[in-house]
């Protein structure tokens, strides 16, 4: 947690020579524009101006140009880049010319979920479960269909050829300041998984996007691709993105049972913005990726489940959301709809305690489906009263049209 002038030092004493201003699209692909260590102080002062019209979600060329402003918090040094001139990132937030924050900035609208839900009382915690592929390269450095192994769910080396490649990020998070919880191979053939512990909304939302950045980079430095779309390969297993919440009151008491049931209760208004490609509508409801709004303790069928857990490690996990979500959007509504379930007091119906992958088609019609396709999602958000009021126009627009 650096401030300014701890940052101005270190990028002095530690020889950083480019410093990169990382920010999002409103989908949650990572952005940067790099500056050199003389250009920090007035980066700090007056922000550095970009092009907003190129951002997707961003706007158009009448009113263009934005400033990134870094948040010191965020300072990172990218380990894979050289120890000599050392590259370093800060994630930032987003302005017009005259210094109103920028609507459009999905951090912008996480913090402010994070300030509403302490404005009764509420604390949040997420861990992020992110699923992908690595795929093998081709002469010319691009992807192929081959998968880097033929492994299964949590193999072994030799088969699981992935395990190098999961320590390398692994370590290299670690370099970074961010600690993963654990890793194993999943169960396609090429398919890993890395689970991190919980920590505050804004942190493990940062962290989720540097994850992304990260195993990409791990991976083409090998000679692989690493996918994290909702469906790569036909007839396997999706990529999952399982969110994993807690809340606690302002005496620290778990908070579940209402949270759980406002999530629930607004799913189908969110899920555009969990799954927002036709792909993703081809994961849910095969291979453990839910189709029906439910709930029950340790079913990987359903859609949020409270995990077998003990003492500070009991949460509720989130199933339906794929990697291409934006964390901060993502976490925003979940933060939103769970303190709608707290303030109202809704309640949880019964839990699915079976199968429903293998449950008939009477017991089936007695729950609501997730939207089954990408233009049903964009129009159950377009209608919501709840999205209307949480996001703003422009967000909720470059999602629904």
């Amino acid at each position: 947690m650096y401030s300014q002038s701890e940052v101005l030092e270190f990028v002095k004493e530690e020889d950083v020579k480019f410093i990169k201003l990382a920010f999002c699209d409103v989908f949650g692909k990572q952005k940067n524009v790099s500056i050199t260590d003389n250009e920090l102080s007035r980066a700090f002062k007056f922000g550095v101006a970009i092009d907003a019209s190129a951002i997707r979600g961003f706007g158009d060329e009448a009113r263009s140009d934005l400033f990134l402003h870094p948040d010191p918090s965020t300072l990172a040094v990218l380990p894979w880049r050289p120890e000599h001139g050392r590259v370093v990132r800060m994630f930032c937030d987003i302005s017009y010319p005259d210094g109103t924050p920028f609507e459009s900035d999905s951090r912008l609208i996480l913090k402010n979920a994070i300030k509403f839900a302490e404005s009764y009382g509420l604390t949040f915690s997420f861990g992020s479960e992110m699923e992908f592929y690595l795929f093998n390269l081709d002469e010319k450095g691009n992807r192929t269909d081959e998968p880097y192994d033929r492994a299964s769910y949590m193999d072994v080396a030799p088969e699981d050829k992935g395990e190098n490649i999961r320590r390398e990020v692994c370590l290299t998070l670690e370099q970074m300041g961010i600690f993963p919880e654990s890793s194993h191979h999943e169960e396609g053939a090429g398919q890993n998984e890395i689970d991190f512990k919980y920590s505050d909304a804004l942190t493990a939302a940062d962290n989720a996007i540097t994850f992304r950045q990260v195993v990409s980079s791990v991976a083409n430095r090998n000679g692989l691709f690493a996918d994290f779309s909702p469906k790569p390969v036909k007839n396997a297993p999706g990529n999952g993105f399982h969110i994993n919440f807690s809340v606690k009151d302002k005496n620290g008491k778990e908070v579940s049972s209402n949270c759980i049931a406002g999530i629930l209760n607004r799913i189908e208004d969110c899920t555009v913005f969990f799954n927002n490609t036709e792909e993703s509508y081809k994961r849910l409801g095969s291979n453990k990726a839910p189709a029906f709004i439910s709930w029950s303790k340790e079913n990987r069928s359903e859609l949020i489940r409270i995990p077998a857990a003990f003492g500070e490690f009991k949460r509720a996990e989130l199933r339906s959301p794929d990697p291409l979500a934006n964390p901060y959007i993502a976490f925003a509504l979940m933060i939103y709809a769970a303190v709608g379930g707290v303030v109202n007091g809704e309640i949880l119906p019964p839990a699915a305690d079976f199968n429903l992958y293998k449950a008939d088609a009477e017991t089936l019609s007695k729950f609501k489906k997730l939207p089954t396709s990408l233009d049903v999602a964009k129009q159950k958000a377009a209608e919501s009263q709840f999205i209307e009021k949480y996001l703003p126009k422009s967000i909720v627009s470059a999602y629904t049209k």
